[in-house]
C-alpha cells in the first residue's frame, strides 16, 4: 500500500516551527502536521492573513507541505461564537494550504450536543473550501471507537470524518480498550491516522515513546485500516527522545518502521 506518512512538530515543541519543519524536512518527511512549537499553535481562529502566510512558507521554505493542521473549539461562549470562530479557524486552515483540520472533540459534557451542532454547521463550510476534519480518541466525547462512530453519525457529512490515534485509545482508557479490537469496524469512517505508541506501567499511561516501543500492534492497527479501506495519510505524533538530535533520531526510524509495515500490506 501507499500512503503519505507525515510528521507533526510536537516532537519539536520546543523550537521553532521554522526549525521543526526543516529537522522533518531533513528525516525525509513530505508532510507536515502543524501542531504547538513554543507554547502556541502558530495558526487558529484569530491568526492574521500575515501569520498564515509566514507558517506557509516556513513550511514551504523547508520542503515541507503543511496538510495538517491541529484546530480547538471555543464552545464556552455560546454556541453562535463558536461556530464563527471555527469557521475562521477553517479559512486560516485554508489559506495555510491544509487538507486536514485535526479536532479533538470536547471533555465537557456540557458542550456535547453543541459539538455535534457545531461540527454539523462547520462542515459544509469546511467542504467549499476544500478543507476536511478529522476527529480523532481525545476522551470525553471522542473515549472509543463506539463514540467515534457515533460522532461520524451524527455530524453525518462528507467532510467530517475520523483520525484513528491507537496510542490515544490506550492512553484514555488506561489500556482497559486496545485498539486492535474495534479497527475494522471504524476503518471504513477513517480519513486519517496518528502514529503513536503507548506504554502503562503502574496504571500510568505514557505516549512519550517511540513507535514499536509500546503496547500498540501497528502491523494488526495498520492491517486492520488497510482491510476497512482506509487509504488516507499518517502522522507521526510522539517519539521517545528528549533532545532534538534525539528526536531527529527516533523520527526517523518511525518513518521507516511505518512504511516498511505498509509495503507488506
Amino acid at each position: 500500500m501507499e500512503t503519505t506518512v507525515g510528521c507533526t512538530t510536537r516532537p519539536y515543541g520546543q523550537l521553532s516551527y521554522s526549525e521543526a519543519y526543516s529537522r522533518i524536512a531533513e528525516a525525509g518527511y513530505s508532510d507536515v502536521a502543524v501542531f504547538a512549537n513554543e507554547g502556541q499553535v502558530p495558526v487558529g481562529s484569530e491568526s492574521s492573513p500575515a501569520e498564515v502566510a509566514a507558517v506557509r512558507n516556513a513550511a514551504h521554505a523547508a520542503g515541507v507541505v503543511p496538510s495538517m493542521l491541529i484546530g480547538g473549539t471555543q464552545l464556552g461562549g455560546g454556541l453562535a461564537a463558536a461556530v464563527d470562530a471555527y469557521k475562521r479557524l477553517i479559512d486560516n486552515a485554508a489559506a495555510l494550504g491544509t487538507t486536514w483540520l485535526l479536532d479533538c472533540g470536547t471533555s465537557n459534557e456540557a458542550h456535547f450536543d453543541d459539538y455535534f451542532e457545531l461540527m454539523r454547521q462547520s462542515a459544509p463550510h469546511a467542504d467549499e473550501v476544500g478543507v476536511n476534519i478529522t476527529m480523532k480518541p481525545h476522551g470525553g466525547i471522542s473515549l472509543t471507537v463506539s463514540h467515534l462512530l457515533a460522532a461520524n453519525n451524527n455530524v453525518s457529512h462528507a467532510a467530517f470524518g475520523i483520525c484513528f490515534d491507537p496510542g490515544n485509545i490506550i492512553y484514555y482508557t488506561k489500556g482497559d480498550l486496545r485498539p486492535e479490537t474495534d479497527v475494522l469496524e471504524v476503518a471504513p469512517v477513517v480519513t486519517t491516522g496518528i502514529i503513536k505508541d503507548c506504554t502503562v506501567i503502574d496504571g500510568v499511561p505514557d505516549v512519550m515513546v517511540t513507535p514499536g516501543d509500546g503496547l500498540v500492534d501497528f502491523h494488526a492497527v495498520l492491517s486492520g485500516l488497510v482491510g476497512g479501506g482506509f487509504d488516507g495519510p499518517l502522522y507521526v505524533e510522539c517519539v521517545g527522545g528528549k533532545t532534538p538530535d534525539e528526536v531527529d533520531r527516533d523520527i526517523a526510524f518511525a518513518r521507516g518502521y511505518v512504511e516498511g509495515i505498509l509495503s507488506g500490506l
